[in-house]
């Protein structure tokens, strides 16, 4: 066997093996899709998704998870809001002012150690601040928990993002007379694409969290009011349901699963169309 047939056999082999991933992939999100779908969208109606819980919900009695939706939109927007205003100032210094030194290689390596712990974890710790402090659980104490977790998402994605820009921009910017506060503006315009895509995946992955916000957001039927009330997320209002014996009430679980289903593929697509429509006029 010569070295073209080789590679050839290789190139083979490794396109069979991604082949096979994705459609391995396909097939667990399609059983997924399937299993939720069928179980639950009997149970899915305009009653549910626009009404808060009544008495007995939890029973078998009437009502929905409004309170579930508007309380995990609240949590995620919050949480994303709060981490972006950490995490893109943080990344545009490093790359226009730190560069490559080892003081942005090591808050890189913090980042991903932090991406890496465990949401429990920072429910845990959370949960342990809020003790200290004599506080309760609440939606502000859910919106500063779960920005932890979404913070190292954000920051290293938007962090790579700025990495994939053009080598030329910089000298080409300063050359020209600008300032480094000036290059930031230009930094930030060529990567807003992959920004709003940080943004929107951060968010995805902060209106599914449960494990941060169990101990810090708390549960309630009632609608969110106020930061300083407890407030409902539907992870947990999924777990609660599953959790009783009854068979109408666990079917509201797999209905309140293809709702938060819906919401996050909803997302993806808003994170795929924010970036072909904001890459336009971007510098390749």
């Amino acid at each position: 066997m010569n070295r073209k047939q080789r590679r050839r056999l290789q190139e083979a082999f490794f396109v069979g093996i991604m082949r096979t991933s994705l459609a391995g992939a396909c097939l667990v999100l399609g059983t997924i899709l399937a299993v939720i779908t069928v179980r639950g969208v009997g149970a899915l109606s305009w009653e549910m998704v626009s009404q808060p819980p009544e008495s007995g919900f939890y029973l078998g009695g009437g009502g929905g998870i409004l309170n579930a939706i508007l309380g995990s939109l609240a949590l995620a927007t919050g949480a994303t809001l709060l981490a972006m205003a950490l995490a893109v100032p943080l990344a545009l210094f490093m790359h226009t002012y730190l560069r490559s030194s080892r003081i942005a290689n090591g808050i890189r390596l913090v980042l991903d150690v932090m991406w890496g712990i465990p949401s429990i974890v920072y429910g845990a710790f959370g949960f342990a601040l809020m003790v200290f402090m004599g506080l309760r659980a609440s939606l502000l104490a859910g919106v500063l928990t779960l920005a932890l977790v979404v913070l190292p998402i954000l920051a290293r994605t938007f962090d790579e993002v700025l990495m994939m820009s053009p080598k030329d921009l910089r000298e080409a910017t300063l050359s020209l007379g600008a300032t480094r506060l000036e290059y930031l503006g230009v930094l930030l315009r060529q990567a807003l694409p992959g920004l709003m895509t940080a943004l929107l995946l951060a968010f995805g992955r902060g209106i599914g969290d449960a494990a941060s916000v169990l101990f810090t957001a708390g549960y309630t039927d009632a609608l969110p009011q106020s930061l300083t009330r407890p407030v409902a997320s539907l992870p947990l209002a999924i777990f609660y349901q599953l959790s009783t014996p009854f068979p109408e009430v666990q079917a509201r679980a797999y209905a309140s699963a293809l709702v938060l289903t819906i919401l996050i593929l909803v997302v993806s697509l808003l994170a795929q169309l924010s970036a072909r429509r904001l890459g336009k006029h971007v510098i390749r």
